[in-house]
Formats: C-alpha cells, sequence, structure tokens
C-alpha cells in the first residue's frame, strides 16, 4: 500500500498506512540507537538515548498491539522520510571532527526523529478517534507522551550542557 497509489481508497486505508508507516520508522530508529550511544561522548546524552532505545522497544510493542486490535499483521512500510532523517544524520555526524560539536550534532539528529514521531502520532491519534478506535488512541498517546518528553530532554541536555561546549 503506497500513500500515493490507488491502494488507499478509505480513512481506514489510510490510517493503516500510517500506523504501517510508524511502525517501520520505530523499528529503524532502534536500529539506529546503539550507533547514536556509541558516539555520545556527553555522559547524559549516553544516558538519554539508551532510555529511548528502551521506550522504543515499548512502543513497538504498543504498535503491535493496535495492529492486534486492527486484526492485521504487524508490519511496516518503507517511510522515505525516516530513512532520509536517519541518512543524514550519519552523514553530519561522519563530518564531524570535534567529539562536542558531534553530540550537539546528534541531538539535532534525534530531535529530527522526534518531531517526526511526534507529527505521526498526533495524527494517528486523532485518526484513531474519528474512527472509534479509542484503545488505539489511548496507546498512541502513551507513546505520543514519551515522545515529546524525549524531545524536551534533548533541549535540556542541549541547552545546559552540549551546545555551550559546542560552541568552545
Amino acid at each position: 500500500m503506497g500513500l500515493f497509489t490507488n491502494e488507499i481508497k478509505t480513512m481506514s486505508d489510510l490510517h493503516l498506512h500510517v500506523l504501517q508507516d510508524i511502525y517501520y520508522a520505530e523499528n529503524q530508529i532502534k536500529k539506529a540507537l546503539p550507533d547514536m550511544i556509541e558516539k555520545a561522548t556527553n555522559r547524559d546524552l549516553t544516558a538519554a538515548f539508551r532510555a529511548h532505545l528502551e521506550e522504543t522497544e515499548k512502543q513497538i510493542g504498543r504498535l503491535e498491539q493496535a495492529f492486534k486490535l486492527l486484526d492485521k499483521e504487524p508490519k511496516g512500510t518503507t517511510c522515505p522520510a525516516i530513512d532520509g532523517i536517519i541518512k543524514e544524520a550519519k552523514e553530519v555526524a561522519g563530518e564531524c571532527d570535534n567529539k562536542k560539536v558531534l553530540d550537539a550534532a546528534l541531538i539535532a539528529a534525534a530531535q529530527a526523529v522526534e518531531h517526526y514521531e511526534i507529527t505521526r502520532y498526533g495524527t494517528l491519534i486523532s485518526w484513531s478517534e474519528e474512527l472509534g478506535h479509542d484503545a488505539i488512541a489511548k496507546l498512541l498517546t502513551t507513546t505520543l507522551n514519551e515522545e515529546k518528553s524525549a524531545d524536551k530532554k534533548l533541549t535540556t541536555i542541549g541547552e545546559r550542557k552540549v551546545n555551550m561546549k559546542a560552541a568552545g
């Protein structure tokens, strides 16, 4: 099912497609986080990435519950947006020679991911409610709150520690 094909005919089709999109995205994030943990030099940032990896695993579990509530098999659909965000993060990280600047770049990359997730979950919650899938909306609201919290934590780490050190 592609976003710009004729396979999406109903709001339910669109809802399922975006659910598959974020499922794919969360799995890609789960794969990318260990590399970010390894590259980060700030202890708070490393701890935040580790915590988010654990959260991501729980979020994937919630998405799998959502699929079951729809009587669908959990599966992802390629998400060019998250692939692009992760690719860009790897490229920028590869170009950073200074470890303090690298930490700032990692925060920026992680926040780009968080912001993408926040938009997807917000939309899915709204659509779930509209389609009468209140249990799914509740599951996704838990995840949305975690994503917002992770974003806020990254902002705090950046503003209180990392950005000042990176700026010299």
